[in-house]
């Protein structure tokens, strides 16, 4: 038997169905669910990031939710600290830790050794002569500085690729060079789960979530953010919120950015499951023919081990 405590991870594109299997298999193996998606720790970013609420919980206890305001960064090393602090507190009861979500990256961190270097201190006259580039020159900088890197950072997302030039302007290296010879190796013994189902299907139900989303109040909640003023923050950045901040702040109108949300959203799906197959040893299912079986076969592993 391992002295670290058997982990199970639940990934996969968004809208796959995480949510709904990750329930049925905490409760059929006493299990506990901790987050596995970066904009699901934000309070009042509920709606948009598709949380799960008290009544869809069923009684599971789950981790790693609403611990920060959107005013508030939150890092993959962040990340990493605190679920293996929940993951060996949840085993320390006789519980089975569950990660379950769609953050590639963050899962991984947590699964394998990646160690995390201090981030340069930021040079004011950097950061000065960065702020003052549209997104597609910055874009095309970082692109030129760090190929690989510029491949897992959404374009539009400002704050990401400006600290992604920021790291290689300061220490000089890429962000292959910072990570060389880590994360291959397990922290913990585990089992992911991985969700697939045909790209068209997949597709039509993240199209179907956005509206759910929109009956549930989704533009009210965007207000309410806009409404503070909180701006030029990692949160807002999520798909869901940046689409219509752009309507909010009138760069276009809603029918545009409800446009742009669904065609965002599709995009970031294709990006998880390019880097889920490349990144890391998964196990693949279809979550409507195959929950069953998941189960079943998850029983057996935990059984085994205990003996």
């Amino acid at each position: 038997m391992s002295e670290r405590p058997f982990v199970i991870a639940i990934v996969g594109p968004t809208a796959v169905g995480k949510t709904a299997l990750s329930i049925e298999l905490a409760k059929a193996c006493n299990g506990e669910v901790i987050n596995g998606d970066s904009m699901q720790v934000y309070r009042g970013l509920s709606i948009g990031t598709a949380k799960i609420n008290s009544d869809e919980m069923e009684g599971v206890p789950h981790h790693l939710l609403d611990i920060k305001d959107p005013t508030e960064s939150f890092s993959v090393a962040e990340y990493q600290k605190l679920v293996r602090l929940k993951i060996d507190e949840i085993a320390s009861r006789g519980r089975v830790p569950i990660i379950v979500g769609g953050t590639g990256l963050y899962i991984q961190s947590v699964l394998y050794d990646f160690r995390f270097t201090e981030q340069p201190k930021t040079n004011s006259d950097l950061l000065k002569e960065l702020e003052q580039l549209s997104s597609e020159v910055l874009f095309e900088r970082l692109s030129k500085l760090d190929p690989i890197a510029s491949t897992e950072i959404h374009p539009n997302n400002i704050q990401r690729v400006m600290r992604a030039i920021e790291r290689v302007e300061l220490s000089g290296k890429r962000k292959d060079e910072i990570e060389q010879n880590q994360g291959n190796e397990k922290v913990y013994p585990h089992y992911i789960i991985g969700l697939s189902i045909d790209r068209g299907l997949l597709y039509e139900r993240i199209n179907k979530r956005v509206e759910i989303m929109l009956g549930k109040g989704l533009l009210q909640e965007v207000k309410g953010l806009h409404e503070q003023n909180i701006r030029n923050v990692q949160s807002i950045q999520a798909i869901g919120y940046k689409e219509i901040y752009d309507f909010l702040d009138g760069h276009i109108t809603f029918e545009e950015s409800i446009d742009n949300l669904k065609q965002n959203s599709r995009r970031y799906a294709k990006r998880q499951l390019t880097y889920f197959r490349n990144k890391m040893d998964i196990h693949w299912y279809n979550p409507f023919t195959d929950s069953e079986r998941i189960i079943k076969e998850i029983q057996t592993i935990l059984q085994e081990i205990s003996e």
